[in-house]
């Protein structure tokens, strides 16, 4: 099997899409459609299924990105390694990211970068409603929501989950719910209606359809702190809630699915600092990818 096959395999079941990974890659969709046809030749089935509105991995496909995962994870942290010594990244970079996904999951873990980049200086900032990646607001940033516009770089980060959770505390003094249509006698916790940015967030008609919340709370670690003080029941994100045993899953079997994509501009293409964080922040959520989706 050639690596390179591989790789391009990697770009279109990260971006969902051919054409943005041809893009991605700087090739033609041709060509890449020739790679990912020598792969599947080499190992002896399909591993992509292929519509007008994208692609999406097969049963086959599955395993065969985490292998390739795998194998370009000890490819970068080698390069990493050898990156690190010769000190040729540096400079600012400002990564934007939703405060769920920015506060409880990546500042933690900031330390990877400065390790590995010495000369880098960090700068984590929020991404509101309004946000220019044109306008240097942010060099990298990670959304929610796949961006149709402008003249952007997109890479598929992570698929997350999302579920309803209460506090031990709030269910001994309002009772568990037996069922989604008890959640109407609840107090619920959820997002200022008229604030949602984007309709990947608007998830509560998700859970039920008629949802009404007494609580709204603008930002996800709000949510996440309202719950857990035991004020009502919420939809919160997996992997901010795995780590708090005293927050309850209701109804395991409920999940919402989002997607994070890391976003940066056409004209940061070259930075190299740019690309290092890119490439370190895809490397960190794939090692904890078990976090974003519950039952991992």
């Amino acid at each position: 099997m050639d690596w390179d096959d591989a790789r391009y395999f990697l770009a279109v079941a990260r971006d969902g899409q051919m054409l943005g990974a041809a893009r991605r890659l700087g090739v033609s969709q041709a060509l890449l459609s020739r790679r990912i046809a020598a792969l599947e030749r080499a190992v002896g089935a399909r591993l992509l299924d292929r519509t007008t509105r994208g692609c999406s991995l097969t049963e086959d496909g599955q395993p065969m990105l985490e292998a390739a995962e795998r194998v370009e994870a000890e490819l970068l942290s080698a390069t990493a390694h050898l990156q690190r010594r010769g000190g040729d990244v540096a400079g600012t970079i400002r990564i934007g990211a939703p405060d769920g996904f920015g506060s409880a999951f990546l500042a933690p873990r900031l330390r990877r970068f400065t390790d590995a980049y010495p000369g880098l200086h960090l700068q984590l900032v929020p991404v509101p409603r309004s946000f220019s990646l044109s306008q240097q607001e942010a060099d990298v940033a990670v959304m929610v929501g796949r961006p149709e516009k402008g003249r952007l770089r997109v890479r598929r980060l992570t698929d997350y989950t999302l579920g309803l959770y209460a506090a031990t505390s709030y269910l001994a003094g309002a009772g568990r719910p037996e069922t989604l249509a008890d959640l109407r006698n609840h107090t619920l916790v959820g997002y200022v209606e008229d604030l949602i940015y984007t309709p990947e967030l608007n998830y509560a008609a998700d859970m039920l359809r008629d949802w009404r919340s007494t609580i709204e709370v603008s930002t996800a670690i709000g949510q996440f702190e309202a719950v857990r003080s035991g004020a009502g029941i919420g939809i919160l994100h997996d992997f901010m809630a795995a780590a708090c045993p005293d927050l309850v899953r209701l109804f395991p079997e409920q999940s919402v699915t989002r997607t994070y994509w890391t976003v940066w501009h056409e004209n940061m293409r070259v930075a190299r600092r740019v690309q290092a964080v890119v490439e370190l922040l895809d490397t960190i959520t794939r090692e904890e990818r078990h976090l974003f989706r519950h039952g991992s």
